[in-house]
C-alpha cells in the first residue's frame, strides 16, 4: 500500500466522528447513520481519484453523505418519526423577541458586514455547525434537509408527512434561533 493512500485512509478516519454527528442530526437513528458513514467512507475508498483536491476532503465527503442521507431518507420514510417538536403550539418566544405587533422586526438586525467575504471563513462555518447542532432538533433536521440536502419543500412535507404550514413555521423558527446564535457568537465578536 502506497503512502498517499494510507495518508488518505488516516484522513477518512479521522472525519469520521465527524460525518457520524452530521449524519445523526439528520437521520437520528444511529444504525442508520453508522450505515451511511460507512456507505461514503467505502465510496472515497473505492474511487480515492475521484477526489480532485478542488475541495477540501471533509467538503467532498459531505457531499457523498448528503447523497446518502437522502437515499436512506427515501427508502426509509416510513420509519423516520418526527417528535412532538414539530407540533405548531403557536406560541414561539423569539417571535415576540424579534417582532413587533405591526410584523416589523422590533430592532434592526445587526450589520452583517460583507456576508460573502464571511461566507468564505472557515470560522464562520464551524459556528454555523454549532449553531445548527444547538437547534431543537426536529428544526436542525427541517432546516438542514431543506437549506443543506436541498430537498424541496414537496419533498420534505412527503417524506415527513407534514403540513407544508408547519413546515414553514418550523422552518422559520430555525431561522429565527439561527439568526440569534449567529449574532451572538459570530457577528457581534466580529464587531467587537
Amino acid at each position: 500500500m502506497s503512502q498517499i493512500s494510507q495518508d488518505f485512509e488516516q484522513q477518512l478516519v479521522a472525519l469520521r466522528d465527524y460525518l457520524l454527528r452530521f449524519a445523526l442530526l439528520q437521520l437520528r437513528n444511529e444504525a442508520w447513520a453508522e450505515d451511511a458513514v460507512s456507505e461514503t467512507i467505502l465510496a472515497a475508498l473505492a474511487k480515492p481519484q475521484a477526489f480532485e483536491r478542488r475541495s477540501q476532503l471533509k467538503t467532498w465527503l459531505v457531499g457523498i453523505l448528503k447523497h446518502k442521507i437522502v437515499d436512506t431518507i427515501r427508502h426509509r420514510q416510513r420509519e423516520l418519526l418526527v417528535g412532538g417538536d414539530a407540533s405548531d403550539d403557536g406560541a414561539d418566544p423569539l417571535a415576540h423577541m424579534a417582532f413587533k405587533s405591526d410584523g416589523h422586526y422590533a430592532e434592526a438586525p445587526a450589520d452583517w458586514g460583507d456576508p460573502d467575504q464571511d461566507l468564505q471563513s472557515q470560522q464562520f462555518f464551524a459556528v454555523l455547525e454549532i449553531c445548527t447542532e444547538k437547534l431543537p432538533p426536529v428544526q436542525g433536521r427541517l432546516f438542514l434537509m431543506r437549506e443543506w440536502l436541498e430537498l424541496s419543500s414537496e419533498e420534505i412535507c412527503k417524506e415527513l408527512s407534514l403540513t407544508p404550514t408547519n413546515l414553514y413555521v418550523q422552518l422559520h423558527r430555525a431561522r429565527l434561533r439561527l439568526r440569534e446564535c449567529l449574532e451572538l457568537n459570530w457577528f457581534a465578536n466580529a464587531a467587537a
